[in-house]
């Protein structure tokens, strides 16, 4: 229907739209599911599916938002053979889900055998930015559209252990250098020279800053502000603590092949205990109760969007 009120040779570029929300909530098709086992799975779907859906009717019951198509849907990955739209959410199974999109798409015979290089700057996979406009509506209105989301503040560790406890050659001339020489007082020449051993105390002043002295990262933006779920109708909703049920249940939706299951080993760093709520406590006992609550308050709309509790 949008498409229609479109002219489809408009300039994607200059294309914006005003939209009153929620879409409309469409069942999921489940005619490729094979067998009765994945009643939870369904069950649980269409609870996270109303419940987005009631909550986006809710908050944004007066809202017209105005916001530009192509960033829209610049982190949306497509897979043109299962018809599967997937949004990128980083350090809630995303590293793994690119791996099982270039499987789908045959350009690989096994998720266990691509490295993270490969994924990540390989440059397999297309975006739905890269289509044109009729291309881009196509697709948003007939493929199956998923988004894995994980916990808050466990997604946040997550991101600040893998960027800056380990070596980066990115992360940390670029964020580190920053970061220390805004937050840390008689910083000594080394830190400021190599941008290495930021501390989470640090990370956090960053983040809550509304003058960042370098800008904001798919691996601790919001998800409302990466995947917009309340302007795109995800079909699929997965959380990374019910990570392999949930992919696994989806791969049956858009009739993946019976052999291809989800993959469960850690990207990198395998030796380092996965980030939980225990590992979390422990990183957010350095930050004043102020520094927690303004935490909180800044995903607040990712906890309210997909049900999580509170910390």
């Amino acid at each position: 229907q949008l498409a229609k009120k479109q002219k489809i040779n408009e300039s994607p570029l200059s294309h914006f739209r005003g939209v009153y929300l929620p879409p409309v909530l469409h069942p999921l098709n489940k005619t490729l599911v094979k067998d009765g086992k994945w009643k939870d799975g369904d069950s649980t779907q269409e609870k996270r599916r109303s419940f987005l859906h009631d909550f986006c009717k809710k908050y944004n019951s007066r809202k017209k938002l105005q916001t530009h198509l192509m960033h829209l849907v610049s982190r949306i990955y497509v897979e043109d053979r299962h018809k599967v739209l997937y949004c990128e959410v980083p350090k809630a199974g995303c590293s793994n889900w690119k791996r099982v999109l270039m499987v789908l798409n045959g350009l690989a015979t096994s998720a266990h055998n691509i490295s993270h290089d490969d994924v990540h700057y390989g440059k397999h996979l297309r975006k739905l930015d890269s289509y044109d406009l009729k291309g881009i509506y196509t697709r948003l209105n007939t493929y199956t559209k998923t988004i894995f989301v994980r916990d808050p503040m466990e997604r946040l560790v997550s991101a600040f252990r893998d960027k800056f406890e380990h070596p980066n050659s990115y992360y940390h001339p670029v964020f580190g250098k920053a970061i220390i020489k805004k937050y840390r007082h008689n910083a000594n020449e080394e830190a400021l020279k190599t941008g290495s051993g930021v501390k989470f105390k640090e990370f956090i002043q960053y983040l809550l800053d509304s003058h960042r002295p370098v800008g904001m990262d798919i691996h601790w933006e919001q998800v409302s502000k990466l995947c917009y779920p309340c302007l795109i109708n995800y079909d699929f909703i997965g959380k990374f603590e019910t990570l392999e049920e949930d992919a696994n249940y989806f791969l049956q939706l858009v009739g993946a092949p019976a052999e291809l299951r989800f993959p469960n080993f850690k990207d990198r760093h395998s030796s380092d205990e996965r980030t939980n709520a225990e590992v979390v406590k422990q990183y957010f006992k350095g930050l004043s109760k102020e520094e927690r609550q303004m935490t909180y308050d800044f995903y607040y709309l990712d906890y309210l969007m997909f049900n999580y509790t509170s910390p």
